[in-house]
Parts: structure tokens; sequence; C-alpha cells
């Protein structure tokens, strides 16, 4: 399957371009977009009756990301009561309390960090992840990724056979698609055929 990816500074050029491309035959269910904010993404989805495209889940990555982060949370708020306990001569006896406390902080830290790095892998999730698996190269993906976080609406439209991946690159350039060189500076058409 071909899919074909283009950025859209404005909300309504990408409902256009969806609008088009369902005209023209293109099946809802081949059809997807995504945008950060919640309000347009669901004015889109409603006006047009296409789902929004949901990211790959981060995976492991964003599992080990949250507990380093949660180690680190953990550490600085226990660290510093356990350093005091010890600083302060009539607590002393409460030293073991104060290495406990700093214990079950980098375990409760670590461990909530994970579920929440878990958790965010898939709210949007990874959409470098989820454009290399539709065929854009890395560099490219990273660009698309940026300018979702920027603000553009992204389009993805997949088709079985090569003319109607032509024909969904042609439509989406017509709608409107903005240059890759708004995103990044390099001056690529921010519209492309991958396979997957």
């Amino acid at each position: 399957m071909e899919s074909v990816v283009a950025l859209f500074s404005e909300p309504s050029q990408a409902k256009a371009a969806l609008q088009s491309l369902e005209a023209r035959g293109f099946d809802r269910d081949n059809l997807g977009f995504t945008i950060n904010d919640p309000v347009k993404e669901n004015d889109i989805a409603q006006d047009t009756g296409i789902s929004p495209e949901q990211g790959a889940p981060a995976g492991a990555g964003g599992v080990l990301r949250g507990i380093w982060l949660g180690v680190l949370a953990g550490l600085a708020i226990a660290l510093p009561v356990w350093a005091l306990i010890w600083l302060i001569p009539d607590t002393r006896i409460y030293w073991m309390g104060g290495a406990y406390t700093a214990l079950f902080g980098v375990l409760g830290g670590g461990g909530m960090g994970g579920i929440f790095g878990a958790l965010a892998g898939t709210d949007h999730g990874d959409y470098v992840k989820l454009l290399r698996q539709f065929g854009v190269p890395a560099a490219d993906a990273e660009t698309y990724n940026a300018g979702i976080r920027s603000g553009h609406v992204l389009v993805v439209a997949r088709s079985e056979r090569g003319k109607k991946a032509d024909e969904a690159l042609s439509i989406l350039k017509r709608s409107g698609a903005v240059d890759l060189s708004q995103v990044r500076g390099s001056g690529a058409l921010a519209s492309q055929r991958g396979t997957h």
C-alpha cells in the first residue's frame, strides 16, 4: 500500500483536501489527518467524517524515559529530607527512616514515571514512527513531526494502486500543501509518497 502525506498550514485547507480526496473515490478508511489542537481536530473529524490518525505507541523508549525522569524526581524530593535528618544531631536516630524515604521515593518515582511514560506514548503517540511505517524517510518524518507540533495539519491518503497515489499527491498539492522549507528550511515540497 502506498501512502501520500502532506502538511497544511490551515485546518480549512486540510478539510478541503480530505473532502476532495473522498470526492475522487478515496475510501474514508484510507484517509486520515492529525493536528495538535483537539478542538480543531474534532471540527475536521465532524465536518469530514474522517478519523484522526493516532501516532504509533512510543514503546519502550517512552517507558524508559518516564522511569528515568521519575527516579530523578524521586531523588530530588527524598534526598534533601534524608540529608536534613542526617545533618540535625537530634534526628540522626531516624536516619534509617530517611534512607527508606529516599529508597521509596526513587522506587515510587520510577514506577509512576514508567506508567506515565507508557501512557504518554499512547496518547497521540510517536508520529515519526508512524510516518516511517508509511515509508517516509527519517529526516522528512522528523520534519513532518515538527510541523505537527508547530500547528500544521498532517493529511494522509493511502492507496492500493500507484495511479491513485499520484492523484492523491496532485490533489494535496492543489489544496495548498505547504513547502517543507517553511518547516525546516530545505525547499522540499511538504507532500510525498511512501510505500509500506
